[in-house]
C-alpha cells in the first residue's frame, strides 16, 4: 500500500492557533494536571493543564505549562491565576484526573475571576496539604504537593509557553491503588487530552517488555 504524501508546515507562516491545533493534535495523548494554587491572601484555585509531564524522580520533578493568554502589552494579564500565583507564593498541588472527575475538572477551565473559588464552581472537596499551602482535591486518587524550583518563559507572546517546574516534597495515593510503590492503572484510571473537546481513557492498554 503506497502511504499517503505529507504535508508540510512552516511555523513561521501560520497564525498562533493553527500551530497550537497541530501541537494538540500531534502530541496525544497528554495526562492532566488539575493544578490547585493559592494567591498570596490564600484564596484558592484550580485548573486543568495538559501539558504536563514528569521530569525526574531524584529530586522528584514535575513540569506542566500554562500558555500566556492574548492581552495586548499587559503582560501581567496575559499570565493565568494558576502561573501567577505559583510565581507569587512558589507552591502548587497536581492532582490525578480519574474519570470519575473528568467532568468536573473540565469545569474548572472556565475563564472566571480571580475571586472565584473553582472548587466550589466544580463541586470538589479542598483538603489541606501536608507541606504546601494549596489544598488538595479530595475526589482525586493521587496527588503531588510541589515547591516550585524554576519558571521559564519560552515567549512572551500571546500563546506563548511558560514551563513551571517543581520538586515534589509530597505524594499522596489511594491506599487502595498502591503496593510496593507501584500503582494500580486501572484503579487509577487517568484519563487524558487529545484536541479540541475530546479526551480519552486509559483502559485500554498493552503490555511491551523493555529490551535488556
Amino acid at each position: 500500500m503506497t502511504p499517503s504524501p505529507m504535508v508540510t508546515f512552516d511555523p513561521a507562516r501560520h497564525e498562533q492557533r493553527q500551530i497550537y491545533k497541530l501541537i494538540t493534535g500531534i502530541i496525544v495523548p497528554r495526562p492532566i494536571a488539575l493544578v490547585s494554587t493559592v494567591d498570596a491572601a490564600g484564596a484558592p484555585n484550580l485548573a486543568p493543564f495538559s501539558f504536563f509531564s514528569g521530569v525526574g524522580s531524584a529530586p522528584p520533578t514535575v513540569l506542566f505549562c500554562p500558555a500566556l493568554r492574548a492581552a495586548g502589552a499587559n503582560r501581567d494579564a496575559q499570565r493565568k491565576d494558576t502561573l501567577r500565583n505559583v510565581e507569587e507564593t512558589r507552591e502548587f498541588v497536581i492532582n490525578v484526573v480519574s474519570e470519575a472527575i473528568a467532568a468536573q475538572a473540565n469545569a474548572t477551565a472556565a475563564e472566571v475571576a480571580p475571586e472565584v473559588d473553582e472548587f466550589q464552581l466544580a463541586g470538589l472537596t479542598p483538603i489541606p496539604s501536608e507541606l504546601v499551602r494549596p489544598p488538595r482535591v479530595a475526589e482525586s486518587p493521587a496527588q503531588m504537593e510541589c515547591r516550585l524550583l524554576q519558571v521559564i518563559y519560552t515567549s512572551h507572546a500571546p500563546g506563548g509557553g511558560v514551563i513551571v517546574l517543581g520538586e515534589v516534597v509530597r505524594f499522596h495515593v489511594r491506599e487502595d491503588l498502591v503496593e510496593d510503590f507501584r500503582v494500580d492503572p486501572g484503579g487509577l484510571d487517568a484519563v487524558g487530552r487529545m484536541a479540541g473537546n475530546t479526551w480519552v481513557r486509559t483502559r485500554d492498554r498493552i503490555e511491551l517488555i523493555r529490551p535488556k
